[in-house]
């Protein structure tokens, strides 16, 4: 991504409503879902500026890694924990040590190679262990948000299945998520290209804003495991191995 990104992600993800109801939806997904035991080896792949971190500490024990150099420090000064270089899919650190949970938070749009990426995340599991993706929805939304944060693709809850299941994994789940904010976004896609405007989307509103949007986005996070939403701007999948039971 553009240097600029990620500094706006890193002064944003703490308080933007965004990165906090993803923080929620996550949390919801991996206490529902996931099946950890009780002392879980957790693995971040992409953290970016850490901002994920604090929570997946709150499940177990975190390693993670990342690509940017500024952008992996500033996870470390966070953090507190050593974010060492990586790249996927071919370069993941941490030597052969297997997770019981690899997260994988909105990173598989920036991987050219999407399949070989969920292999090699595959083959960093224990025998019980989940990979939770989440990525962007919808390729027709595509839109310059996309171009500038270096995405290659949108997804669908089938396309997403279908990498996966060529990587050799196992959909345990897979579900859409976002659903009530999808037609603010549209609306507000929809006007930007009508009007010739390019302004990042990412941006802070107003407190009021923030906190409007942050309620209707988290409020989703009770359906989690219960309800299937029809679409949504985001599509998350649970993976095992193609060998679990």
């Amino acid at each position: 991504m553009d240097r600029l990104v990620y500094d706006r992600m890193d002064a944003l993800e703490e308080a933007h409503w965004w990165f906090a109801a993803r923080r929620d939806i996550i949390a919801k997904i991996i206490g529902r879902l996931a099946k950890l035991p009780a002392r879980p080896r957790i693995l971040e792949a992409g953290c970016g500026t850490g901002g994920n971190l604090a929570l997946l500490s709150s499940f177990g024990e975190v390693d993670a890694f990342e690509y940017d150099a500024e952008a992996a420090s500033r996870a470390e000064r966070k953090s507190g924990i050593s974010v060492p270089f990586g790249a996927l899919p071919d370069q993941i650190p941490h030597g052969d040590t297997s997770y019981d949970l690899i997260g994988l938070f909105d990173v598989l749009e920036h991987v050219e190679d999407h399949v070989g990426t969920l292999r090699a995340l595959g083959g960093r599991l224990g025998p019980d262990g989940r990979v939770i993706v989440t990525v962007p929805a919808l390729p027709w939304l595509w839109s310059k948000h996309d171009e500038r944060h270096h995405h290659f693709r949108r997804y669908t809850r089938r396309s997403l299945r279908k990498a996966a299941e060529e990587a050799g994994l196992q959909v345990d789940r897979s579900f859409y998520f976002n659903f009530f904010l999808l037609p603010v976004a549209m609306g507000l896609r929809a006007a930007k290209a009508a009007l010739g405007k390019d302004a990042p989307d990412d941006t802070m509103p107003s407190s009021r804003l923030n906190r409007a949007l942050y309620n209707v986005f988290s409020s989703e996070r009770h359906l989690i495991g219960r309800v299937s939403l029809p679409v949504g701007l985001s599509v998350c999948a649970v993976l095992k191995r193609g060998d679990a039971s």
